[in-house]
């Protein structure tokens, strides 16, 4: 049986890495992004095909992929005018990469599905940048089985592990958990390492130290030298995408009725320090609420010109 015919939707952070192994796996490519400069370079390089319209590239694929930066885009490019909605057809699957609000994904799938026949799956995905390049991602899906399945080739390339959580929302939701293991985890990564420093401790040998233990994590290892380092060049993620994930746990909560204090706090301590012009920096600035220090010289500047 051939591949099928593969249109990817964001070219992003994320979306780059992931569009080069799906080409590198050997599936045929159309890409879109809002700046095509962007589409254009990932499709030289990936030999791909740059569509100029959503309609377009859904019109020439069997599989669309969504990587886009929150619920509200999402809903835009599969809803708005010239969206999804308007081109597609039964037997089209949309997998959507994304990490979005639950209860809009069940929403948006509940409607598409009705409109026009086309399934979803949410396949949110866990592992940043490096495990994009590398193809190690944790991907949580929501979905059919038989559409997950579907669903299992396509982002094998991209992933360590595939998981199927449940039904459509499934996925969203899983992730909403992750991240909120994340964000507590950043939050309080800073005040140790402020504190570690405060101490007259050597800050980056900390994740040397406790390597193994039960404090070890692949946050703590990513953020603590970092965070001691004061090295905040070349960001791998943003704080206002660990913020808007926070904020959508927090909405899950409420709906379910189930109490995230925690989680509540540590997205107030990141709103402020959004407020205060990191949105588009490092987690690990986080630091310099308690270093004034911290993200000023030419290691914040540098940041902020790598950022997209």
């Amino acid at each position: 049986m051939s591949q099928p015919r593969l249109g990817f939707l964001g070219i992003g952070l994320m979306g780059d890495p992931m569009t080069r192994r799906l080409a590198q796996a050997g599936f045929e490519l159309v890409v879109w992004n809002r700046s095509r400069d962007k589409a254009e370079q990932v499709a030289r390089e990936a030999h791909a095909s740059v569509a100029r319209s959503i309609a377009e590239l859904v019109e020439n694929v069997d599989v669309v992929l969504l990587c886009l930066a929150n619920t509200d885009v999402v809903r835009e490019v599969v809803m708005g005018p010239g969206g999804i909605m308007e081109s597609a057809r039964e037997g089209l699957l949309v997998i959507d990469l994304s990490s979005s609000d639950p209860a809009a994904t069940r929403d948006m799938a509940a409607e598409l599905k009705a409109r026009t026949g086309v399934s979803w799956v949410d396949s949110p995905v866990s592992g940043g940048v490096a495990g994009a390049e590398a193809g190690t991602l944790a991907i949580m899906c929501g979905g059919e089985a038989a559409d997950v399945e579907v669903a299992r080739p396509i982002l094998a390339p991209l992933a360590a592990r595939i998981t199927h959580m449940g039904d459509v929302g499934a996925g969203q939701a899983t992730k909403v958990c992750n991240q909120m293991i994340v964000g507590c985890a950043a939050a309080v990564i800073a005040e140790v390492v402020a504190l570690a420093e405060a101490s007259g401790v050597d800050a980056t040998r900390l994740s040397e130290a406790l390597a193994g233990g039960f404090a070890d994590s692949t946050p703590f290892r990513m953020l603590a030298p970092r965070m001691a380092t004061r090295d905040f060049a070349d960001p791998k993620w943003h704080l206002r995408t660990l913020l808007k994930d926070l904020d959508m746990a927090v909405a899950q909560s409420h709906r379910e009725v189930s109490a995230t204090p925690m989680t509540g706090l540590a997205a107030q301590i990141m709103r402020n320090h959004v407020a205060k012009g990191h949105g588009e920096h490092d987690p690990s600035t986080l630091i310099s609420a308690y270093r004034e220090d911290s993200v000023s010289g030419s290691s914040a500047t540098s940041q902020g010109k790598n950022s997209p």
